[in-house]
């Protein structure tokens, strides 16, 4: 009897709802922007954990019969969904769900420029137009790279934790 493979398109939604109705929590529950951002290391900890355990149940559905490669590029599939998925998310999240997320992020930086004490009003006003202006574009590429990044390292982890045996009898072969 042949065992069912879970697509990485299933994996990566799963893993990808379950970012989302944490990433929707901690912005309703937790208030403080900052207090958010130390929250958010555990996005990171769900994404590597979840493409690692994804990559590994790959090669248990493949009853072992895999390489390294095929499980990291299982565990990859699924960082590619995951990742379009939160960019969607994310563009949604600033321009229709949380728009005020943008003016407290901006506030936040300017706080912080001022304590530092190394700019000018004019340099502080003039950096935080340039951030306004391209604030979206600056989130949707710091949530690619830091997804891929997190995803590889993941799938990198299910490569190495999977139990593999690449080398097949030939009536194991379908």
């Amino acid at each position: 009897m042949e065992q069912k493979i879970t697509s990485h398109l299933t994996k990566g939604l799963v893993l990808s709802l379950i970012l989302i109705v944490i990433s929707v929590a901690s912005t309703i529950f937790i208030k403080d922007l900052q207090q958010q951002q130390k929250f958010g290391w555990i996005t990171y900890v769900i994404v590597i954990g979840g493409i690692a355990f994804c990559g590994f149940q790959y090669a248990k559905e493949m009853d072992g019969n895999v390489t390294f490669g095929n499980v990291f590029a299982h565990g990859f599939k699924v960082t590619a969904v995951v990742t379009s998925i939160f960019i969607v998310y994310t563009v949604l999240s600033l321009t229709v769900l949380f728009p005020e997320m943008k003016e407290k992020a901006l506030e936040m930086a300017r706080e912080q420029m001022e304590s530092q004490g190394k700019m000018s009003e004019e340099q502080i006003d003039g950096a935080i137009e340039i951030t306004r202006k391209g604030f979206l574009v600056f989130a949707i590429g710091g949530s690619l790279i830091g997804f891929l990044i997190m995803g590889a390292l993941g799938a990198v982890l299910g490569g190495v934790i999977a139990k593999k045996n690449p080398n097949p009898t030939p009536f194991t072969q379908g």
